[in-house]
């Protein structure tokens, strides 16, 4: 289980590029202009042997000041919440503002450890300015320049240190299926519905639910622990804040599943939302099932199904080896359908291939489908294997692995996928020198 670091900080100091430089991305957009990071940015740091989760929780204009500095107040507490450590970012070229003073009273009664970063030092000649921020009470100053990496290691390594091991979650080793999706899309719903009792309140107020759940499942044949992931805590927030937060909750989830059970409304489709916490799943290479829920209130016509799906999977696209159930909570309509799909993507995702079969196949896919020539240099797959990693990984061993292009790695997992059933899971391929 991997720690949640959030970068908090007035707009325009420099969160967003030192977001990218931490997690070797160009993830968020990075600009001049203030306010320039409206969407939550969430990314992966590897440091010393440990994970943490790294949220960019930006800043945005919108219209006057006042509401622009309420809208940043709301941004740092929701992180306070939802984080196991602050970097709280501050410009040595400007010094302390009323803004970061502030944040820091924020910062400061949060139980949270806070570190202080002052960005933007990017020569040695700057540091005696940045003794400014021991002002604000916070203890020690991390000087770092974003742009060029100066003092970024020095960080990292305090922070690993500062950060606990994560406990691994109680009766691990039963499958956990994360029910995830944006406020008020019926999770709750779906939840109370399965298990047969209210154990969660469901009201029609977005983001009711205020902690994530754990609900051990067994029947129909079934055993394993279904997660009601919070929507969010105060219904007086604005969308913006509902989605950060529904984001936050959704990362802890989806990291200590097995399964994700993504819940979108019938009548919205597959919105920006619902992608950001796809792609979370993806990239954390966990199985991934798309409910479509309030499916009993469309109005339908011959193909309605197979439109709709269509229409989702484009958005998934190149990931589209993906089930997809429409269902009903309030009617219970195919519930069960949902959750036996799970349990299939579950099986998928720790399916182990004999190293024969693998190579067997390698052989068809090859006679059918060559790798291309490059600059006259012919691609030799020798030999390929399952490698031993909790969600499926192979290694594809060849003369020049640097050659081989993305549609035929793309041709590779088809194939793959075709041969063994892996719905519903990401597959990771890997070219490497014989």
């Amino acid at each position: 289980m991997s720690n949640i670091v959030a970068i908090v900080g007035r707009p325009n100091v420099g969160k967003s590029t030192l977001f990218n430089r931490l997690t070797k991305t160009r993830h968020a957009i990075v600009d001049s202009t203030s306010g320039v990071t409206r969407d939550r940015h969430y990314g992966k740091v590897e440091w010393n042997g440990k994970i943490i989760s790294i949220v960019d929780t930006g800043g945005y204009v919108m219209g006057s000041d006042d509401i622009f500095e309420e809208e940043i107040r709301k941004q740092a507490k929701i992180a306070m919440e939802e984080s196991d450590l602050i970097l709280f970012m501050v410009d040595v070229t400007t010094g302390i503002t009323g803004m970061d003073k502030d944040l820091a009273d924020i910062l400061r009664r949060s139980k949270k450890k806070v570190f202080v970063v002052s960005n933007k030092v990017d020569t040695n000649d700057r540091i005696p300015q940045a003794s400014e921020f021991y002002s604000l009470g916070m203890g020690e100053i991390y000087c770092i320049s974003s742009i060029n990496g100066k003092g970024t290691g020095e960080l990292l390594d305090d922070l690993v240190l500062s950060l606990k091991d994560g406990k691994a979650p109680a009766n691990d080793d039963l499958p956990r299926f994360a029910v995830v999706g944006k406020p008020n899309v019926g999770k709750s719903s779906f939840v109370n519905a399965l298990i047969g009792e209210d154990r969660n309140i469901v009201t029609d107020i977005a983001g009711t639910t205020r902690d994530s759940l754990d609900t051990r499942f067994t029947a129909f044949g079934h055993d394993f622990i279904l997660v009601d992931t919070a929507g969010l805590r105060k219904k007086g927030k604005v969308q913006e804040d509902l989605e950060f937060y529904s984001v936050m909750r959704s990362i802890r989830a989806i990291e200590n599943c097995d399964v994700c059970i993504l819940i979108i409304e019938a009548a919205d489709g597959m919105n920006a939302q619902d992608m950001n916490i796809f792609h979370l799943a993806e990239r954390n290479n966990k199985g991934v099932i798309v409910l479509v829920n309030k499916w009993d209130l469309m109005k339908k016509e011959t193909n309605s199904t197979k439109e709709y799906m269509k229409k989702v999977l484009a958005k998934t696209a190149p990931f589209s080896d993906v089930p997809i159930v429409f269902t009903s909570a309030l009617t219970k309509q195919r519930l069960l359908k949902g959750l036996e799909k799970a349990v299939e993507v579950y099986n998928n995702r720790i399916r182990k291939i004999a190293t024969s079969k693998i190579n067997k196949f390698l052989e068809r896919a090859i006679a059918t489908n060559p790798p291309p020539a490059i600059k006259g240099k012919y691609i030799k797959i020798k030999y390929a294997t399952q490698l031993p990693t909790h969600s499926p990984s192979f290694a594809f061993f060849c003369n020049l692995p640097q050659y081989v292009k993305e549609p035929y790695r793309r041709y590779v997992e088809n194939r793959l996928r075709e041969e063994f059933n892996f719905e519903g899971v990401p597959i990771r391929i890997f070219f490497r020198k014989k």
